[in-house]
């Protein structure tokens, strides 16, 4: 138990302890833990620079051991009332700071994880066609995307513009996208790196990896298609992912481990489980506060330990900052379903909100909000905090933002 006043079902108490970066009154980004509806400043609380970088990246990259440390000593703190007038002082409500992006992102894949997104993908998109590609149960499928657009939860996001065609066109045409959507997904960020040119085996999953993130993947579906072939997803899906501003450990979530589900043919032997990387992680979309579904990640066919060994297999390095996620998160029932393009069939079966309005795809001024919880122990739940990003309309030529310096 702490010695802070939490709601006994608080999804932020001592059994989670998620990292991130916050500011007060915009200045001197740094590190800290959440803990209830308060940010730990870790800087002010153990004495160390490393925590007083505007990125956990600097800590991320000294390793497992120092990560249980850290986590065994904030864990004593927050619990042993002898600390009380020591870390009370470096508490701070959430509502007085700033989160920020919580890494540095270094590489970014995203993968296709879920059997069940696959399959309605496929249905959807190629009626006539076996839905999954003949390798899809061999070897999971990703591809590299843009980690310079990885942006922090609450960031706006402006439609993309781009080629698109429609089956019913002659010609393409550039503008703004369409049919623009989202994807609830779980992100893996990468602690400690590998060397090139040796793979990373399944059984050292938890020696790179940090902790656990939610992801919007947002999607523009007209661009996306008529682009995907012959080389796949690429300006579609480029131009903005959407982060929680909270990494859970990996340490935190021993009890939401989990068995995949049973594969067949049986994986390779770089992609045979040794342990249960699984997780019983419960997410929840929200569309301008209404819930549009609730996918369960402990359907997902591929684990993140399986995708780590994929992503390194040919002796490709992974480094600290390094994000990959898991692909839309979808389940077998249609309200379990992780995109707008699945729940509404395309378009061809527009979603219908309480204020009566319905959606095929994203309209500008939506909002998309994405949470999770996961089982925590003594019953207690695991809470990742939001996701989420508003949609802003796509930006004429002569109102485009100075580029990045």
């Amino acid at each position: 138990m702490t010695w802070l006043n939490l709601p006994p079902d608080s999804p932020f108490g001592v059994a989670n302890l998620p990292y991130g970066v916050f500011s007060v009154d915009g200045n001197n980004p740094r590190a800290g833990v959440r803990i209830g509806d308060a940010v730990l400043d870790l800087a002010a609380t153990l004495d160390d620079p490393v925590f007083a970088q505007p990125s956990l990246n600097v800590f991320m990259a000294q390793g497992p051991t120092r990560w249980r440390e850290v986590r065994a000593r904030l864990s004593d703190l927050l619990t042993d009332e002898r600390h009380r007038a020591t870390v009370e002082p470096a508490l701070f409500e959430l509502s007085r700071v700033r989160l920020r992006l919580p890494f540095t992102v270094a590489d970014y894949v995203n993968f296709d994880a879920s059997e069940h997104h696959a399959r309605t993908m496929g249905r959807m998109l190629l009626p006539d066609a076996e839905p999954l590609p003949a390798n899809w149960r061999h070897l999971p499928m990703g591809y590299y995307s843009r980690s310079g657009t990885v942006v922090v939860s609450g960031t706006p996001v402006t439609r993309p513009q781009g080629q698109r065609k429609a089956p019913d066109e002659t010609e393409p045409s550039f503008g703004p996208s369409r049919r623009l959507d989202f994807e609830a997904e779980v992100g893996f960020v990468v602690g400690t790196g590998s060397h090139p040119g040796r793979r990373v085996p399944i059984e050292d999953f938890r020696e790179h990896v940090f902790g656990v993130c939610l992801v919007n993947d947002w999607a523009a579906r007209d661009i996306q298609e008529w682009e995907r072939v012959p080389l796949g997803p690429f300006l579609g899906t480029s131009f903005a992912t959407s982060v929680s501003p909270w990494v859970v450990p990996l340490e935190a979530l021993e009890q939401a481990r989990v068995a995949a589900p049973p594969r067949d043919p049986h994986p390779l032997d770089y992609l045979r489980d040794t342990e249960e990387w699984g997780l019983d992680l419960e997410l929840e979309i929200r569309l301008n506060g209404h819930v549009l579904s609730r996918p369960p990640f402990a359907a997902m066919y591929w684990t993140p330990s399986q995708l780590l060994a994929h992503l390194t297999g040919n002796g490709a390095s992974i480094g600290t900052g390094d994000l990959y996620a898991s692909g839309a998160v979808s389940g077998p029932d249609r309200d379990q379903r992780g995109s707008l393009a699945e729940l509404s069939w395309n378009g061809a079966e527009p979603v219908e909100l309480p204020d009566g309005t319905t959606r095929g795809f994203l309209a500008d001024g939506d909002e998309v909000t994405i949470t999770a919880t996961a089982p925590g122990p003594a019953g207690s739940r695991i809470g990742f905090g939001a996701v989420t990003g508003q949609i802003m309309p796509a930006a004429s030529p002569a109102g485009w933002p100075a580029p990045r310096s």
